[in-house]
């Protein structure tokens, strides 16, 4: 409100339960009823209303979605209800129009850009256009090695709570009963990184999430796995990773080594993509901050070393 009331000085507002009370002059007023309006019909299309989105209706009377293209072409998938499925910003659309063009992409980013999302959305439209037989969803069980061992249970029960951000994603776009007999007749499999070994993915479109926590012949491993007609996106977010030393994450190995191969893409998402509460962002960029300024320091401290010597 603070946003709303900030552009607009020459008139007050006040807002009393669900109801605004403006007082001012008629032309002030009519000028701050079409931006809210606005506002409203942004919101109801797109189910969400950012902060960039207030400012940039309130200074132009133009959506940023819709400035950057957003439309009805941007629908992925229609999910539960009807609901349609979009892609929200302009990493996520450059995403759909890679996975046109290439085999093989990287999705990379901070947590709340929908990279996964996005992906699975592509997943379920390629298996509802019967372009695949299957869906293949997989993350590494457990951030630093898979070592399942301690947590109670059996085998299904230690793993799904590591899987359950992929069961989510796709509960918004499955129906439940429809979901349930996909998983139960493996059209649809939500599996460990450690059972991908010694298969073959073929006709299929195959998710690697939380890319970022594996190793370097893990992640070679799964890349080894592509079938005939298989589409593999591998997610992560390279500022989150889990294993004891950085250097052995293999996402960020194997984007160095494959990027320049033809039918391999890389999209980096970055904070202006992030869709869930804009305290998310205000995070990303606190965390961004201050691991540039160690690297800084790091840098500096070199130098003097080198200085002395």
């Amino acid at each position: 409100m603070d946003l709303i009331k900030g552009g607009f000085p020459k008139i007050k507002i006040a807002a009393r339960g669900h109801s605004l009370y403006i007082q001012g002059e008629e032309k002030e007023i009519n000028s701050f009823e079409k931006k809210f309006a606005l506002l409203l019909d942004h919101y109801y299309q797109f189910n969400v209303l950012t902060e960039d989105a207030i400012l940039q209706i309130l200074s132009t009377g133009i959506s940023s979605l819709e400035e950057n293209g957003t439309s009805e072409s941007d629908i992925i998938v229609f999910g539960n209800s009807g609901k349609p499925v979009r892609a929200r910003t302009p990493n996520q659309r450059i995403l759909v129009e890679d996975s046109t063009k290439n085999d093989l992409i990287f999705a990379i980013g901070p947590a709340g850009t929908g990279k996964t999302y996005t992906a699975i959305a592509l997943a379920v439209r390629a298996l509802k256009n019967r372009e695949i037989k299957k869906i293949i969803l997989s993350r590494p069980a457990v951030e630093a090695g898979e070592n399942l061992g301690f947590l109670p249970g059996d085998l299904k029960e230690k793993i799904d709570p590591y899987l359950q951000p992929l069961y989510d994603a796709l509960q918004d776009m499955i129906p439940p009963r429809k979901l349930e007999d996909f998983l139960k007749d493996g059209i649809i499999e939500i599996a460990p990184l450690a059972f991908m070994r010694g298969r073959t993915l073929s006709n299929a479109f195959v998710i690697l999430d939380e890319a970022q926590n594996t190793t370097i012949n893990q992640l070679k491993m799964f890349l080894t796995r592509m079938g005939l007609n298989a589409k593999f996106i591998i997610t992560g977010d390279v500022t989150q990773i889990d294993l004891p030393k950085r250097s052995n994450s293999g996402l960020i190995f194997a984007m160095k080594l494959l990027r320049n191969i033809q039918s391999i893409s890389v999209v980096q998402f970055n904070k202006n993509d992030i869709v869930r509460h804009r305290l998310v962002r205000d995070i990303v960029d606190a965390y961004e901050k201050y691991y540039e300024s160690r690297a800084e320091e790091k840098e500096e401290r070199g130098r003097g070393k080198k200085t002395e010597q």
